[in-house]
């Protein structure tokens, strides 16, 4: 009797557990692919340590095979190490975060900095269609 309630608890337990969850904000998932990126970038840097450091045993063992009077078989040629260089993230990567940037329509006769004056100061909606009354 308590296997078939244990049974019968985890299996309620685990329905819930597969309920739906509400779909993620676009702040969500830009942060995530900024951590995919960070983390891809990580593991890049990671291997280039690697690379430098088995080249440095590489050419110790070398060495000391020569002063110990070793014969060596020509090595394998290997690519060179690859300095992924600085982490750098760019908005442009992410295609909700370059959406939510965009700049804010503007309010009839306003004026435009210099470097957005390029487009109209306003667009054609009017500001009852931009901004609706919310009914109470």
């Amino acid at each position: 009797m308590k296997k078939l309630f244990t049974l019968t608890l985890t299996l309620c337990l685990s329905t819930l557990a597969l309920a739906k969850l509400p779909a993620a904000s676009d702040e969500v998932k830009a942060k995530a692919a900024e951590t995919a990126a960070k983390s891809a970038w990580s593991g890049k840097v990671d291997s280039y340590a690697l690379c430098k450091s088995q080249d440095k045993a590489a050419a110790r063992y070398i060495q000391t095979a020569k002063v110990a009077g070793k014969e060596l078989k020509a090595s394998t040629a290997t690519p060179p190490c690859a300095d992924p260089g600085p982490f750098v993230y760019s908005v442009a990567v992410m295609p909700v975060l370059a959406a939510s940037a965009a700049k804010p329509l503007e309010a009839a006769g306003a004026h435009s900095p210099t470097p957005t004056a390029a487009s109209p100061p306003s667009g054609k909606l009017t500001d009852a269609v931009v901004n609706p009354v919310k009914k109470r």
